[in-house]
């Protein structure tokens, strides 16, 4: 029998089967990265039935640049499409009943990954309301309690902002822009350049991509599959079932209260974000829920 060199064999098997996988794998980024913009370019595209001037050749380019970046953000975008399963719920309803369009929920999106996210210049929660900007809207917020983590109570407040902002443009488009530019500095930019359409405006480099960013996620996630994004159902976050409890009385220690109602205090502040501290003081007896998970934990 011809005496082989074993080893010799078994690293050139090695190499060879390496080399195939990154070939194939390159290629699937490849296509995914093809399929993910020019072969599934939106004909048409519509913010909250206002459609998109696609025909412009920047406007095109823009959302072309969106559409490109978030396909293929693969781990970012595919933990949004997760978490969106949990959160749209519990936003749809809202913005419904307040005539707010639905595309809006993908502000929030856009906004924080539908995370209670802190920027670094100090907005929190799945909405990103400042301290300021969220107490004109209703909101509590101070070292006990912060609504703005209150997802039910930040999405009335950022309905009331849109609706402000679309009385005051006349488009939903930008209302929109003016949440990330502000309606002052876009109500200057409009006065400056004397056009009052968001397509037809020279804005700063995050406000000019804005819009086109809650686009191209409204897109990927109305058609993941068509973006390289296949995810089962049983993989998508889901709310838990939840009992609502009322009190008007402090709390000296969040921890012995999770214990009377059968849970930790971790499960208490995953479910109850909005509360701060490691008690609640409550010397005006103010109304508050906490909710209470019944399953899943």
């Amino acid at each position: 029998m011809k005496k082989t060199n074993a080893p010799l064999t078994i690293l050139m098997i090695v190499l060879l089967s390496g080399f195939l996988i990154f070939a194939i794998s390159g290629k699937n980024k490849d296509q995914k990265m093809h399929e993910g913009t020019a072969m599934y370019f939106p004909a048409e595209i519509d913010f909250a039935g206002e459609k998109t001037p696609l025909q412009i050749s920047d406007v095109r380019e823009r959302l072309d640049r969106e559409l490109l970046i978030n396909a293929n953000l693969d781990a970012t975008t595919v933990l949004i499409i997760k978490r969106a399963n949990r959160a749209f719920p519990i936003i749809e309803p809202i913005l419904e009943r307040n005539n707010i369009p639905d595309d809006f929920k993908y502000l929030a999106v856009i906004e924080s990954g539908l995370m209670n996210a802190t920027s670094s210049a100090g907005a929190k929660g799945i909405w990103q309301f400042m301290p300021d900007t969220a107490k004109e809207r209703g909101m509590e917020v101070n070292d006990i309690v912060d609504e703005r983590y209150h997802l039910e109570k930040s999405t009335e407040a950022a309905c009331k902002y849109l609706q402000a902002a679309k009385d005051k443009f006349g488009s939903w488009t930008l209302a929109a822009a003016s949440y990330n530019g502000g309606m002052t500095g876009v109500s200057k930019k409009i006065e400056e350049q004397q056009v009052a359409n968001y397509y037809d405006l020279a804005l700063t480099e995050e406000t000019s991509r804005y819009v086109f960013r809650i686009l191209a996620l409204k897109e990927i996630m109305k058609n993941p599959d068509k973006y390289g994004f296949s995810i089962f159902s049983s993989d998508l976050y889901s709310k838990l079932p939840t009992k609502k409890i009322e009190v008007d009385s402090s709390i000296a220690d969040l921890a012995s209260f999770a214990k009377t109602q059968g849970i930790n205090y971790k499960i208490l502040k995953i479910h109850n974000p909005w509360l701060r501290d490691k008690k609640l003081i409550n010397n005006s007896k103010k109304k508050y829920e906490i909710e209470i998970p019944l399953e899943g934990y």
